[in-house]
């Protein structure tokens, strides 16, 4: 559907994955608008410190303690929101986890992991959300990635999760408009977004894992999804080095492929060993609230392009096609240099 909903303050907003990174900025910035929220997360300590964050600022907040993976935790998200404000308005499905390390080298029970988090928790958050809200009308907003896109080395089973998020969206969203359901669906597609996402990832590379520039603060992916609450539409991609990404990807494959080995690959890399963590978030709760990671670059506190395409009619295509084909000229440069290099 295409009609506009309700003001953010006057909203009930689920967030799953609240207590670290995108979701957590999510959540807060809801809370300093006005809009009530149901807080999920598997860390209790984490959502107790949130929601009396967000009370004492005057706000209003619930928390369940859920596992997207399983679906009955699930439920109990939506029964909550039920119980606690009749209802809610939109639902945004933000838990992920994070694998980096070649495919050869991921145990395919990690894989496996990840994509009942990143997919199927993901998948039964949809599903709820849509039958609550095929009566009183909403929005359900899906934080995808750039990765859907475009596959990026190193990250192999979180851009085939994410291929799979994409899909699952376009389909529901496909169905919910042949049923005439006042329901929109939003794919949100983040680049590279400086939240914990490296130190809470899963490491199989013999270097600390990092992010590939150029890197955006994790507000610009929180305003994006929080204007899809209130405005519709299909899908907006985070950050105009995303978009460069996935264009030149579409147009220029070979290419891409080459980049990806000549740059992405090594830009994931930070030149150090790897952190000491036993924990990481493909097992373990996030037990702090920390929305930013450390990223040691510059971050972009602002996306031009997002702003641009998420408020005007010009084509996407039109905004970044100068760029791209900058970025065109500069791959092919790297990989003509590389190569020489071999040769010599």
């Amino acid at each position: 559907m295409t009609t506009e909903h309700t003001p953010l303050e006057e909203q009930v907003i689920v967030v799953t994955g609240a207590s670290s990174g995108i979701g957590l900025t999510t959540a807060r910035m809801a809370a300093d608008r006005g809009a009530k929220l149901v807080l999920a997360a598997r860390s209790e300590d984490a959502l107790e410190e949130l929601t009396a964050e967000i009370e004492d600022d005057g706000g209003d907040a619930e928390y369940v303690v859920a596992d997207v993976r399983n679906r009955d935790d699930v439920r109990e998200i939506a029964e909550t929101a039920r119980q606690s404000y009749g209802g809610f308005d939109t639902w945004i499905n933000g838990a992920a986890v994070s694998i980096y390390g070649r495919l050869a080298d991921v145990p395919v029970e990690e894989m496996r992991d990840q994509f009942d988090t990143n997919v199927w928790g993901l998948l039964y958050g949809s599903l709820e959300a849509a039958d609550h809200l095929r009566e009183r009308g909403g929005t359900i907003v899906n934080v995808g990635s750039v990765v859907s896109e475009r596959a990026m080395m190193l990250q192999g089973s979180y851009s085939a999760s994410k291929h799979a998020v994409k899909a699952f969206t376009d389909a529901l969203r496909m169905e919910l408009e042949d049923e005439g359901a006042p329901v929109s669906v939003t794919l949100v597609k983040p680049g590279a977004i400086d939240t914990p996402y490296p130190t809470h990832a899963k490491n199989h590379m013999d270097e600390a894992a990092t992010l590939p520039p150029p890197v955006y603060a994790p507000e610009t992916a929180a305003r994006a999804i929080l204007h899809a609450a209130e405005h519709p539409r299909r899908e907006v991609t985070v950050g105009g080095g995303g978009k460069q990404l996935t264009v030149l990807g579409q147009h220029a494959p070979r290419l891409m492929d080459a980049l990806m080995k000549t740059i992405f690959s090594r830009r994931q890399r930070t030149g150090d060993p790897p952190r000491p963590r036993d924990e990481h978030g493909l097992h373990d709760a996030a037990g702090d609230l920390e929305e930013r990671g450390d990223y040691e670059g510059h971050v972009a506190e602002t996306s031009l392009y997002t702003r641009i395409v998420q408020r005007s009619p010009i084509p996407a295509g039109a905004v970044v096609g100068g760029a791209v084909a900058v970025s065109a000229a500069l791959a092919y440069r790297a990989v003509r240099r590389r190569n020489e290099s071999a040769d010599s």
